[in-house]
Order: C-alpha cells, then structure tokens, then sequence
C-alpha cells in the first residue's frame, strides 16, 4: 500500500492527523519540515501530501512549487490555520488539489484525502486506458518510429484491407503476435473473432483436435462433439504462432483447409465450410525447413502469400526509449506506483544493450525496475547488472576493469553469434576451451537464438 506523507512543523498536529488516517486504515509518514518531506520522497513513492502553511525555512507554497517540479503527479493539499481566500486561490493556482482550514473535524480531513486519492486512482486508470485505446487505433500497440516499423505499419494497412494469408518471421520476442493483432483490427473482419493457437504447445494428436474438432467417440475421451479453432475463427482471423512445428499430418490437413476453405473434423466424414482469415508466424527459417524436408513446398507457398519480418530489437534500438516509456505508463499503473520517468543514463543502457529476448525482455526489464523502483525516475541502478553500463568507475584496478571489459565483451560477441559459442570463439580468436571457461567465470547466460546447439 502506498503512503500518505504528513508535513507539519508542530509534532501536536503530525499525531493528529497521523491518529486520524490510521483510524481509516491509511498507511502513512511523517516528517516536520519541507526539507525533511523532500528527502523522503527521493527514496519513496508518495501519492498524496498533506503539508501545514507555515513552517520555517520552506513554507508549503515552496513546498508545494518544489513537490509540483519534481513529482508532478503527486497530490497536494494544503492545511492551516491562516487561511485567506487569497492563499487557497495561490495553492490551487500552482498545483495544489486542495485547501484545509483548521481547525477541522475528523470528517473533513477524512472526505478531501479519500476524494484525492479516487482523484489519483482515475487519472492512473485514465493515462493507461488512454494509451491503449491510442495504440489499438494505431494498429494494436505496434509502437516505434524507426524505418522498419515505418515499413511494417504500411504494409499491415495494404494486406488488412485484402484477404491474403500472411507469414510473420522474426525472433522470439520481436512481437509478432502484435502484427497478427494489427492485421486483424485494422481489417473488415475486425468484429469477428481473433483466435490463437499455440502449435508448439500440443502434441500432434491434440493439435489435430484443437484445430479441426472432433466427432464424437472418434478417439479415447472424445465424450461429444467439438468445434475446431477454425470453425471457432468463422468470419475472423486465426493466428497459428509457431507454424514451423507442426507434423507433416497435421501439415496435410492445413493444406487442405487453405486449398478448399474448409475443415473436416477428426473422426467426420462431412466437410465444413470456413470463411477465416489464416496469419501464421514463426521464429524458424521455414525455407531452410522446406529444403531439408521437415514442411511441405506447397504449404510453404501457401502460407508465404504475404511475408512480414520483424525486426529483432537490436536492429531498431531507436525505437528502444519510446518502447520503454510505454511500458513503463503500463506497469506503473497495474503495480499503482509513481514512477513517471526513466533518466537519460538508464535510456542510455538500455540502447547499449542488445536484447537477446528482444521486446519482451525489455518489457521484463521495465516491469522489473517499475516494481523495485523506491523513486518516480528509473535510474540505471534499477536496471538488471547485465544491463548497466561499464564505465569504469573511481576506485577500480587495472584487474576490475579488465574483467568488467572481457564479460561485457564475450556477452556481446555471443549476442552477434546467436549464442553459438563455437562460432563466437572463431570470431573473437580465442580458443572454445577457455571461452567456455570465460563464460562460467563470469556467470554469462548464453541465450540462443538459432536452431543449431549452443554448444556448437
């Protein structure tokens, strides 16, 4: 739960007003001066204030001017006993939410903090459904303004507008299923259903099932009758993610509902008509599969009528700080905390960093640091130590920093290599043995990309 920070210069009214709110189950701090309130809120998250007039050193118009530069989105009110229409018409003007005479009842003080903190809780709920809706008329949170995203963006309004089956590739991550999404609501099918399969996730008997239906008693278990995800996708789009692992049967019968538009059911004899829209993606070079064996030529070409790459996120970091801040609105208001901004240094990490799990190892990372996060800005501190930056700090020896440079580098060259550490030591002209010994050393993760062993 987040607190409610209390400023008053006179200890009588802290244990006042600190008696009342925990009276109502409200979780708060102290703190008897601007100067001391200000430290506090450098290390916590505060989303409404309650500070006295006058104090000494900084009165609470001060207070409130620093509070509203620093943590803009923070509520203010204002309570004293030296009240003019003057001052609370000042305090409203530079930001204040409101204005308490005192002295005051219980009641009173009880009715402004609950009123600004649905106040606080609606303009969180806003800011993200804004956002969403944003993104959704912007073609499904497809966010970015670099080249390829450019490119991609225009190529989803032509194919949305045709009935063409579309083939994503692009590395785990990379956001293929919002590609698929954007096709589906930027098309006249919009209104119908979006349905989605996981080929990978099931065995090839229950994919079967899963994607054609079953008649009854036409296998153990089968105790009625079950429509297919393509009879449930009738008059929309089905989306098969990991199209390049399914079987060769299931293959055939995928042939076929694209050749004639329409399923039979395992175990049926009847044909049944489908009018879906077929957008498959896959992390695998289906052509390469074509070639050694494992995917048919005619349902490669069958699928392949549209291709649409998305590019891994090392390939557009431009798109990195934007991405971020999307995330970073996303998570602050799911956890509720006020974590408004990213600083330049963290930003800067994040773009020298080459995401191996690409958007969505970046989504982790904001998730990560929003929920750590005891500040409205994320710092490079709250990024994950893989991330940070490795500039040599004050302090370090010759030896430090050569062990900050070699895991720094071997990470990076593993990254360029696709986690092919054979590879990665060609490259980098240094023998696999002791690379390998490099990387337990350094307690280095090797994440692969390709479909080769990482071991290779």
């Amino acid at each position: 739960m987040e607190k409610i920070l209390v400023v008053d210069d006179n200890q009588d009214n802290l244990e006042l007003i600190g008696y009342i709110l925990e009276n109502e189950g409200k979780s708060y701090e102290l703190a008897s001066s601007g100067a001391e309130a200000l430290a506090k809120m450098e290390f916590n998250q505060y989303p409404l204030v309650l500070t006295d007039l006058r104090m000494p050193a900084m009165d609470g118009i001060q207070f409130l001017e620093k509070i509203k530069s620093e943590w803009p989105e923070t509520e203010v009110i204002i309570i004293t006993a030296h009240g003019t229409i003057k001052t609370a018409i000042e305090s409203i003007k530079k930001g204040a939410y409101g204005f308490i005479l005192k002295p005051f009842e219980p009641d009173d003080l009880k009715y402004e903090v609950d009123k600004a903190l649905d106040l606080i809780k609606i303009k969180r709920e806003n800011s993200a459904l804004r956002m969403y809706v944003d993104q959704a008329r912007h073609s499904s949170v497809m966010i970015g303004s670099s080249p390829q995203i450019a490119g991609i963006q225009e190529l989803i309004k032509s194919v949305a507008a045709t009935a063409a089956t579309v083939l994503i590739t692009g590395e785990s991550g990379t956001g293929k299923e919002l590609v698929a999404n954007a096709i589906h609501n930027s098309s006249d099918r919009k209104f119908g259903p979006f349905v989605k399969v996981n080929c990978a996730a099931l065995a090839e008997s229950l994919l079967e099932s899963e994607l054609f239906g079953h008649e009854k008693g036409s296998f153990t278990g089968a105790v009625a009758q079950k429509k297919g995800k393509f009879e449930s996708a009738h008059g929309g789009t089905i989306f098969l993610d990991e199209i390049g692992e399914i079987s060769p049967n299931v293959q055939v019968k995928l042939l076929r509902v694209l050749q004639e538009r329409e399923v039979e059911r395992v175990g049926g004899t009847k044909s049944v008509k489908t009018d879906v829209r077929v957008v498959s993606a896959t992390n695998r070079n289906l052509a390469q599969g074509v070639k050694d064996g494992l995917i048919r030529e005619d349902l490669y070409y069958r699928l392949n009528v549209i291709p649409i790459h998305m590019p891994s996120l090392r390939e557009r970091k431009e798109d990195i700080p934007e991405l971020a801040k999307y995330f970073l609105e996303k998570y602050r208001v799911d956890v509720n905390k006020n974590v408004t901004t990213i600083a330049d240094r963290a930003v800067k990490c994040l773009q020298e960093y080459n995401w191996p799990g690409n958007i969505r190892e970046l989504q982790n990372v904001i998730e990560r640091a929003v929920v750590l996060s005891r500040k409205s800005v994320i710092d490079e501190i709250d990024l994950p130590e893989n991330i940070r930056s490795y500039d040599v700090e004050p302090g370090f020896s010759f030896k430090d920093a050569k062990r900050v440079f070699e895991k720094k580098f071997i990470e990076r060259a593993l990254v360029q290599n696709d986690g092919n550490i054979s590879k990665t030591a060609i490259v980098i002209q240094l023998a696999r043995k002791n690379l390998q010994e490099k990387i337990k050393a350094y307690g280095i993760n090797v994440v692969r990309t390709g479909d080769d062993n990482p071991d290779d």
